[in-house]
This record gives C-alpha cells, structure tokens and sequence, in this order.
C-alpha cells in the first residue's frame, strides 16, 4: 500500500533523537560476511527497508540471515559454497546491491550482478568497479543486464589508481584485495568514514589493510578469513538531517550517537550561519535562534566535503533562510529534483545545470509533494515542517529506506506528522 506523510506546518524541534548504525555502512558490512565461511555478527543495524532487502539478496546467495530490527542485529550463516548470481529482481531495489561483486569474485572466482536500479539521482557508473577488478587479474564484461566477473584462478594485487575516489569502487577493489595474491594499493581511494568501518570488519576478520580514511589504502592479500562480530559506525548523513531539521526549524536538538568529527564540514556551515553547535557526552547538539536562518552557499565535494547526500536538506533550510545562496552538485547530475518539488510549497529557486540559485523567503506554503528519493523525502518533510497549512509528502517508501520510524522521531520532537494511505495517483 502506498503511504504519505501529512505535516502540519509551523513546529519548532526541540529536543533529543538517537541516530543509530549507518544505512551506508550496514549493507557494505553485510555483504563483506560473504568473504568468510561461517557465523558473522552486526550490531547497531538500522531498522530499515534496505536492510531486508539486503538480507533477501544474501538469502538468494545461500546466507542464511537472522535480521532483528528491534535489537538491530543481522547474524550472517555464511556457508562454505556460496551462489554467485545476484538476481535482478532484488538488485533493482538497491544500488547497494553492487557491492557483492568484489566479495563474490574474490571467495567464488565469480560473480553475475544486475545492474543496479534505487534512487533516481544521476547515473552511477560501474566502469571504475570494473576496471579495479579488471587490474586485480579478473575478467569483466556486461551481458543481458548483468555485470559479470570471472577471476577462475583467483586474483593478484596490483597497484590501482581510481580516476575519482568513488566509495562504491573503493568498497569492491577493497573487499576483492584481501583474498588476493600479494599486495593491493588503492590510490586515490574514498575516505569517507563508512571505508573505514569496512576496514576495521575486515581487519577483524583477519584482513591485513592500512591506510583507510586516507587517500592510499594498503592491502597484503591473505589466504581466508575468519567470521567475527562488529558494531556498525553511526550514521553520519541521519546525524546531518537532524541537524539540518534544528537549524530549520530554528529548534534546539541533542544528537544522541552522532559524531561531529564526521561531519566538519556542514557543522561549519551551519555555526557560520548562526547555530551553535556543542560537543555532547552522547553525541552532539544543534541549536538555533529565534530570527531567520542565514543563507550560505554550499558545494558538494568527496568526504571531507560537504556531502551529496545533506545537498537536498541545504537547499531546503536556504529556502526559508535570510538572503540567497548558490548550490551547488559536484557528484551527481540529476540531484535538484527536490526543486521543483521545494516550488511548490513556495520556495524560490531556479536550477542551472550543476547549480541551484535559492532566494530565501519568509515562510513556506503547504501543498501535495513527491519524494524521488530518500534524501529528497526526508527534505521535503523537513520543508513542511516551516510551510503554512500542510503538507503532503508522497513516496514514504524512499524515506523508510534510510530513517527508521522517521515520523515517529519527529513527533517525539514536537512535530505534528502522521503516516495515512496514499488516496493520489503519482507516477514513480
């Protein structure tokens, strides 16, 4: 059944809110379990739909997967064969899909992928998944919507420069390199923290890696590995959207779990324009004034930028901010769809290309409005929540993909958000 958000307009969040394991991180763990034979433990999983989507496709493979999501625990039976064809079916859901390529190809010497489907925010090119692989010794060609990949005599380390530090590509040459021949240097490699949680499972495993959160990840190739248990990294870009939500709203939140030395650059943007930002014993807090917010431009950049994933909620929060400010998408081509959703509800915004030109207004007003994906979505709520009357966000699916009970969390801090069937006909 299809589900939307109705919002009545006019909250300011105050409060505290749990942010909880990293959507991101989670799915790349779960398919790094696919590297050893036997029992591998994550904890601090959300309660998400990606999650059991995840679990399905493992499932497909042979894995047997316990997913509690009250507990927020994934226990992975990885069996000695594993399968090595992910199903269209189940890959189409999740881009995140992609990343059993490297595990699969590395512990079977094969893997058939599907393409990957999931949010509709630009193309996400598999030539840099496929070159890594390609230099580690595999054979790797597209046919009939699959990418697949053969290595039947196992691979070797090489070194690899990625052309752009892509956390997807840096994920496969990675979890392929630590059951290679020999050493594996990843340069140019992706920095972002969710790497380095992937890092520290491997290592746990008995993966033999250096250098993750820098550009240079070093890898000697080892025979097996071993199962283990791990905590799941918080989740930086859940800890982003409540921080945008307090400065938007002009709320006051507390940010249980959250991290600020994951997020330099947005809480930067955001004391420069007014908010205070104090280091907790649990997290950190989020404080805004009673006057408008400040506009401030932002431009989105590989970590440690400012992430492509906070770009919708920054245009959202410039949207009722004092002043104008220019936005700016330097990783995907196709993520300004929250625009013309944000005109809607009365923001004043023009789309040029890779930028977006937002001229603060006082107030939003409420109207029907779609989310494309879950960032987008979450934006949008954000977005009624200062919008006049209410708002309606359709596509509650893509949302529940990255925010476990997000409408609960908000009511919790003040806002007054309710989950109803979908009655209007949207096209995806």
């Amino acid at each position: 059944m299809r589900e939307r958000f109705r919002i009545c307009g006019g909250a300011r969040l105050v409060g505290e809110v749990d942010v909880v394991g990293a959507k991101n991180s989670a799915l790349k763990l779960m398919a790094a379990a696919l590297l050893a034979h036997g029992r591998t433990t994550l904890t601090n999983v959300p309660a998400i739909a990606d999650v059991t989507i995840m679990a399905q496709l493992l499932r497909s493979l042979g894995v047997e997967v316990d997913y509690d999501a009250v507990t927020g625990v994934v226990v992975l039976d990885v069996p000695e064969t594993v399968g090595h064809r992910a199903d269209y079916r189940l890959v189409r859901a999740l881009r995140a899909s992609i990343s059993v390529l490297g595990p699969l190809v590395a512990r079977t010497g094969a893997a058939d992928v599907a393409v990957p489907g999931g949010d509709a925010i630009g193309s996400r090119g598999l030539d840099l998944h496929a070159a890594g692989l390609e230099a580690l010794g595999a054979s790797v060609h597209v046919s009939h919507g699959y990418l697949v990949a053969t290595a039947p005599h196992g691979l070797t380390g090489t070194e690899i420069r990625l052309e752009f530090p892509s956390v997807g590509a840096t994920e496969n040459i990675l979890t392929a390199a630590v059951l290679a021949r020999g050493r594996t240097i990843i340069d140019n490699a992706a920095r972002e923290p969710e790497i380095g949680d992937l890092a520290d499972l491997l290592t746990e495993m008995g993966a033999q890696v250096s250098g993750a959160g820098t550009s240079c990840i070093v890898v000697e190739g080892v025979d097996a590995l071993k199962p283990t248990t791990h905590a799941v990294v918080p989740d930086r870009i859940a800890a982003g959207t409540w921080a945008f939500a307090a400065a938007t709203t002009r709320g006051d939140i507390e940010i249980v779990g959250g991290r600020t030395d994951h997020l330099r650059a947005p809480l930067a943007a955001l004391e420069r324009a007014g908010c205070r930002i104090e280091t907790t014993a649990r997290g950190f807090r989020v404080a805004a004034g009673p006057e408008r917010p400040t506009a401030f431009d932002v431009a989105t950049l590989p970590y440690p930028g400012f992430p492509t994933d906070l770009q919708p909620f920054a245009i959202a929060y410039n949207a009722v901010a004092s002043g104008s400010a220019m936005v700016t998408e330097n990783l995907f081509e196709a993520r300004f769809r929250t625009v013309q959703e944000l005109a809607r509800l009365g923001a004043d915004a023009q789309v040029d290309g890779h930028h977006v030109m937002v001229h603060g207004v006082p107030i939003l007003s409420g109207a029907p409005v779609q989310s494309s994906d879950i960032r987008s979505g979450a934006a949008l709520v954000i977005a009624g929540l200062v919008a006049e009357g209410e708002t309606l966000v359709s596509g509650v699916h893509h949302i529940d993909r990255g925010y476990p009970r997000f409408e609960e969390a908000l009511c919790r801090l003040g806002a007054d958000v309710t989950r109803e069937p979908d009655e209007d006909l949207w096209e995806d």
